[in-house]
């Protein structure tokens, strides 16, 4: 049998699922749950399932205490923003930050007290490197 191909990225539901581990910080299939949108409506089985595909896939961990299952997020949220940033601008900004930045900022939805963070942020960043 073939071994199916360790994807270093999230699926949509996958995502789901790690944006709410992230938030617990640890829990079983059960506290994950309860956490997704009422109308989400989905099987403790398939659950179970998307979180063993996640520990098999190397996001989550998990240990047995007494009889239930607790997963962990092997890998921290900003790490895994980082990671999906860098391949974002690889792949539609041919590696070049300054592109997705401008996209960004140049996106009309964006409100003033937003540009004044993004602003905000970059001093930052330019202050800190400087020091």
């Amino acid at each position: 049998m073939r071994q199916k191909k360790k994807s270093e990225f999230l699926t949509e539901v996958e995502l789901e699922f790690m944006t709410e581990l992230w938030a617990l910080g640890q829990g079983s299939v059960r506290d994950v749950l309860s956490r997704l949108a009422a109308g989400r409506n989905l099987a403790y089985t398939s659950a179970a399932t998307i979180l063993r595909i996640l520990e098999q896939k190397g996001f989550v961990t998990s240990e047995k205490h007494n009889k239930t299952l607790i997963y962990k997020p092997a890998l921290a949220r900003e790490a895994y923003q980082s990671k999906s940033l860098r391949n974002l601008s690889d792949k539609l900004f041919d590696g070049t930050p300054a592109s997705l930045v401008a996209r960004l900022v140049d996106d009309d939805g964006l409100s003033e007290e937003a540009l004044e963070e993004i602003r905000a942020l970059l001093d930052r960043r330019l202050t800190d490197n400087d020091g």
